[in-house]
């Protein structure tokens, strides 16, 4: 469960908090002003998000789908599935519909709680937009995002499909809204350095880049964000972790198919991270690389070969007696360096192939046949 690190909750303190926090230095005024001005862009991009356009075409699917006065699952759970807008929409007045009494975290858990007349008042109230206009405020947002969205939601299902991981159905509407964090961020800060698809980098570049500039990522919104939406904890916590390098179960996976959509899109990524990130979710390197010459989206782009040997013959000289066990003194003696640029060598590896530490660099060394 997350909590509420933003601070837009709307919950008050208790009487115990507020007296323990009475005679505490209380902020400069200008502090205490910027805190309440974030708080309310956040809380009115969140408001955005909650109301996100839906693809006009998928609106009008499902809605064909209830003119008989029975909706049909599968055709409905395909409309719903294939746009973000209506996914969220749906999902949120199934979950209000539950009441508290059970969560719903699938589309075809909302579309069997959900009478044929719930859906025609629904997509009648939603905002839509159409693949040849500009979606209103968003622009051209809608149409981008929800590529990607569908890109990676494939490729989770391509990959929950090879290691044989439960809850599909679940792991569709987390994958597909992994993302929605970035909505909050174009909202809530229009004139900071960060945009939908972020500048040229890999996904870790581009959540760096947010950690700089706003001292949070689109991660973390994205978690509160579904987790205000009254959607269940299994999709929150899931978004919320999607880009952490510990994440496990569905964040794993979609964290994994996140950089493959990136890549079948022509995006740059690490190739580093991929093969930690497959490992993470029972992946070898073998079943990843068959994975990637098999990716079922579409980008246009010209397939690339997977990514090469990024070091110089020196580093990877100084790798291979990594790879021996060696330590520094004993790579510095062999190779007729000082200690000190034994040290350079290894913290320029680390940062060329994407990894923290000397035991992921050896095993990414050793799954690429680099040594």
């Amino acid at each position: 469960m997350l909590s509420d690190p933003l601070g837009v909750s709307g919950e008050q303190p208790n009487r115990t908090t507020a007296r323990a926090t009475k005679h505490q230095r209380r902020p400069p005024i200008h502090e205490r002003h910027e805190r309440g001005e974030r708080a309310t862009s956040l809380t009115l991009a969140f408001e955005a998000v909650e109301t996100f356009p839906v693809l006009l075409e998928a609106r009008d699917r499902l809605l064909r789908n209830v003119e008989e006065g029975c909706v049909t699952p599968a055709e409905a759970i395909s409309a719903v599935e294939s746009d973000v807008g209506l996914t969220i929409a749906v999902m949120r007045l199934a979950n209000n519909r539950a009441s508290g009494i059970r969560s719903v975290d699938t589309v075809a858990g909302a579309i069997e709680l959900l009478a044929a007349e719930d859906v025609r008042v629904l997509a009648g109230r939603v905002s839509s937009f159409d693949f040849f206009e500009h979606a209103g405020v968003w622009n051209r947002v809608p149409e981008r995002f929800r590529l990607h969205a569908l890109a990676t939601q494939r490729a989770a299902d391509w990959i929950a499909s090879a290691v044989g991981h439960r809850g599909r159905a679940r792991l569709a509407v987390a994958s597909l809204l992994h993302d929605v964090g970035k909505l909050v961020m174009i909202r809530a800060y229009p004139g900071e350095p960060i945009s939908l698809g972020g500048r040229a980098g890999t996904p870790e570049q581009r959540l760096a880049v947010e950690r700089s500039a706003l001292g949070l990522d689109h991660a973390l919104l994205g978690g509160v964000l579904v987790e205000r939406m009254g959607l269940p904890h299994t999709l929150s916590d899931a978004i919320a972790r999607h880009h952490a390098a510990d994440a496990e179960g569905q964040a794993a996976i979609i964290r994994l198919a996140d950089m493959l959509a990136h890549y079948d899109q022509g995006a740059p990524v690490s190739g580093g991270q991929i093969l930690l990130s497959a490992r993470a979710v029972g992946l070898d390197p073998t079943d990843l690389r068959q994975l990637m010459l098999e990716l079922p989206g579409d980008s246009g782009q010209p397939r690339r070969e997977p990514p090469t040997c990024p070091l110089t013959a020196q580093e990877l000289r100084v790798l291979q007696q990594l790879a021996n066990g060696k330590v520094y003194k004993e790579i510095a003696h062999d190779l007729t360096l000082s200690v000190s640029t034994v040290r350079t060598h290894l913290h320029n590896i680390y940062a060329r192939v994407g990894v923290a530490d000397r035991a992921q660099a050896v095993l990414l060394a050793s799954e690429s046949g680099w040594v």
